[in-house]
């Protein structure tokens, strides 16, 4: 084939059939999920920040090519995802962030139309979001995108085999997806709870004039025509065999059931959370994750104390706070009781002392949390990963 593309050539289905339908086939069943009208479009990404990333570069070139903007802007709450952050500095896009609620976590849509201007090619929504699990409110952000005429993209990366399912397994959302009409591109994990192996996505777009803006092509390469749809050129096929096996492995009712348990899990240890004193659960959390903090004393001690009894938790700033995602492992039985045991044991240890100072990690979290100067903590990031690289 004259046709150089990812795993060789795609479009000789001589070598490469079985994987390209697959990939296809992936693509129109995510689409399904969220509610496609038509034919979907989209690919298979390494990552959610790829999906992200290819969704950013394809909506400022579509901008470019519809509007001739040429000064692009993204506007995205300050609790999404820092692909996005990333995309814009990928991709020369100015960014604005928009501050949440701080009761709610959820970004205000008044706020994001306020922020809107002639240059302007996409907002996000994030369903949800990961710091606290809170689902932005698509239904007005929508309203907001048709209203200006921008592009709206759903980020779905972490709930993308949640909340399809959610309203089957009776825990019903607003609406998020492709029934919007102002929706023009949503980005999906399957290697979260779509229960595939890492670096697995999935970035769909309403129409083909949108995805169109996402394949590069070559036409006068020495080589031949060289066309890719994604960052790779290269893509390991085994990806996304395994994607699609995962998918029709689990099919629609495993994922149905998947989610009851992750659901009524998450509901039950937030309902058990609300009980400890000194705590209080960070927003309305509707999907898996949950996070909380204490007005008490240092939740960062907290942190500290579980991790000694070997619970992995993740750790917030701005407000300071701890996060868990939580799996069907978590499910299994007596563990949440056994987390909420555990967090429990700590809320009444620190409360007996709210004023003892942090140590170890959680004396660092602190201290970076506090420094003025966010460069200086960028810069201690890049010495982990010069650290990280080195074989000294």
């Amino acid at each position: 084939s004259g046709i150089n593309a990812e795993y060789e050539a795609v479009v000789s289905t001589q070598s490469t059939g079985d994987v390209r339908k697959m990939e296809a086939e992936v693509v129109a069943m995510c689409g399904r999920l969220f509610n496609h009208p038509d034919q979907v479009y989209g690919s298979i990404t390494s990552g959610g920040t790829e999906s992200i990333l290819m969704s950013m570069k394809t909506h400022r070139d579509w901008s470019r090519e519809e509007k001739g903007i040429d000064k692009p802007n993204i506007i995205v709450p300050k609790t999404a995802h820092p692909a996005f952050d990333k995309a814009a500095i990928y991709f020369k896009i100015h960014i604005i962030h928009i501050e949440v609620d701080p009761v709610t976590y959820a970004v205000n849509p008044a706020d994001v139309a306020r922020a809107i201007n002639s240059n302007t090619i996409c907002i996000v929504a994030s369903a949800p979001q990961y710091p606290h699990g809170i689902m932005d409110d698509v239904i007005a952000l929508n309203d907001i995108a048709v209203r200006n005429d921008v592009g709206l993209h759903v980020d779905a990366c972490l709930g993308g085999f949640l909340i399809p399912f959610m309203e089957e397994a009776g825990y019903p959302l607003p609406l998020f997806d492709f029934r919007l009409p102002g929706v023009t591109a949503i980005s999906i994990d399957t290697h979260k709870y779509g229960y595939t192996y890492k670096g697995s996505s999935v970035v769909l777009y309403r129409n083909f004039e949108i995805f169109s803006n996402q394949i590069t092509s070559t036409s006068d390469w020495a080589g031949g025509v060289y066309a890719s749809p994604s960052m790779a050129g290269s893509r390991p096929g085994a990806n996304i065999a395994v994607t699609w096996a995962s998918m029709m492995s689990y099919g629609r009712q495993g994922y149905v059931t998947a989610t009851k348990e992750v659901i009524s899990g998450a509901r039950y240890f937030i309902e058990g959370l609300r009980k400890i004193k000194g705590l209080e659960v960070m927003g309305k959390p509707e999907v898996s994750c949950v996070a909380w903090t204490s007005s008490a004393f240092n939740i960062y001690n907290m942190s500290s104390d579980l991790a000694d009894k070997g619970w992995n938790l993740a750790v917030l700033q701005f407000p300071a706070g701890i996060h868990i995602a939580l799996t069907r492992r978590h499910t299994s039985p007596g563990v949440i009781d056994q987390l909420l045991c555990d967090i429990r044991e700590s809320a009444v240890k620190q409360l007996a002392a709210p004023k003892s100072k942090p140590s170890g990690a959680a004396a660092m979290y602190g201290m970076a949390a506090q420094i003025p100067d966010r460069s200086i903590v960028d810069d201690i990031a890049k010495e982990f990963w010069k650290l990280y690289y080195s074989t000294g």
